[in-house]
């Protein structure tokens, strides 16, 4: 039996700790830091998740995630100028590498939940992603596998104390899983369901039948990273990248708004009234996210209250108002929505609408699928039923 000690488990009062297998190695090094618990609950969900996007899309694959449940997932396609500038990389001059256009993607979709995350990486970190890493607030980060210079540049990275880990791509787990509650073990074989080539989109029930193949790669990508997702989830993806995740929420319509919101500040965030709002000098990254937050949220007045705006912009800038939010999401279509089990209310297919939603894939079995069906069919929204549930817990 190999083990590796922790610090402490989900908390520091939880000791001893440790993570082992009992037969073989433990298919995991550790190059530098100290990961924890939570460090390797995340780097080892985050690592089938990116391997699985990579085998199902052919290109590298990035996740970002935090408590257990991703932040953001994406596969390495170029970025136009304008994502390029809402997730901070448009002053990288080099060409980014696919690994690293995944990584911007992930980490870029969804900056506030990202913050402290732990990075998964379908292939071996390079140079180029490595200094993308190096300036954001991370864990830590797990990969097939680095080259010296990414090496040398993470190891410099929090004083040398960031987590690097090197996953073997070889290992391949036991079928049967075991779990610990309150002293009782929990058996169950593994979530072994193939989302990448199984065929998903044969059973299309609403009147629009036509999934192309982009839409068709995008939902797949939602439904992957729904597998590793806490539930009840839902994922809204665009153009290879999700755009807002929601997950572990009782109810599966607070799971829609949930990542509907998310997906509509990223749209929002590509306002020209964003894109060039007056920043002060200097300011930091995580400064920046936060104002912008703020900016495009609910309690924006928090931000002109009692001046805090003149923390982050050089002049105060003008809210963008309801009617002006409205227009602008009115022109984001093309998304794509899984969810990882069914819909029992057509509220779930409204509330995507509102996000540009055009093409659905669920679980499909609920007593009221004709409602969710002639729902989507009110708005030409193409909807498979995968067959398949993918709860995770």
């Amino acid at each position: 039996m190999e083990e590796r000690q922790l610090k402490y488990g989900c908390n520091p009062n939880q000791k001893p700790a440790r993570v082992f297998v009992e037969t073989g190695n433990l298919p995991i090094k550790v190059l530098c830091g100290n990961p924890g618990y939570i460090n390797l609950l995340d780097a080892l969900n985050g690592w089938q998740l990116v391997r699985e996007l990579s085998v199902a899309t052919g290109l590298p694959a990035a996740a970002s995630f935090k408590h257990v449940s991703p932040a953001g997932a994406a596969i390495g396609l170029p970025l136009d100028a304008v994502l390029r500038k809402i997730y901070w990389v448009d002053d990288i001059e080099r060409p980014l590498t696919p690994i690293a256009l995944a990584y911007a993607r992930a980490r870029g979709a969804d900056r506030m939940s990202s913050y402290g995350d732990f990075i998964s990486l379908s292939e071996v970190c390079d140079e180029v992603t490595a200094l993308l890493i190096k300036r954001e607030v991370s864990d830590g980060v797990i990969a097939p596998g680095y080259t010296p210079e990414a090496l040398e540049i993470l190891r410099q990275k929090r004083r040398g104390t960031y987590n690097v880990l090197e996953i073997d791509p070889q290992y391949v787990p036991e079928k049967i899983e075991h779990k610990q509650v309150f002293g009782v073990t929990f058996e169950q074989a593994r979530n072994e369901v193939d989302l990448a080539t199984s065929p998903l989109f044969d059973n299309i029930p609403t009147s629009n039948k036509d999934i192309p193949a982009t839409a068709q790669r995008d939902l797949r990508i939602a439904l992957i990273t729904l597998k590793y997702t806490q539930s009840n989830s839902v994922c809204y993806v665009k153009d290879g990248q999700a755009i807002g995740i929601g997950a572990g929420q009782q109810s599966r319509i607070h799971c829609t708004r949930l990542a509907g919101d998310k997906a509509d500040k990223w749209w929002l965030r590509q306002h020209p009234r964003v894109l060039n709002l007056p920043w002060r000098e200097k300011i930091g990254r995580a400064d920046r996210d936060n104002a912008i937050d703020l900016f495009l949220g609910e309690e924006v007045d928090d931000l002109f209250k009692d001046d805090l705006w003149q923390n982050y912009f050089s002049e105060c800038p003008k809210p963008l108002s309801q009617e002006e939010k409205a227009q602008w999401l009115q022109q984001l279509r093309g998304v794509c929505l899984g969810s990882d089990a069914f819909f029992p209310f057509g509220d779930n297919i409204e509330r995507a609408h509102k996000s540009g939603v055009e093409f659905v894939a669920q679980t499909g079995g609920s007593v009221r699928d004709d409602n969710v069906i002639s729902t989507c069919d009110k708005y030409g929204i193409a909807m498979a039923f995968t067959g398949f549930r993918l709860f995770h817990h």
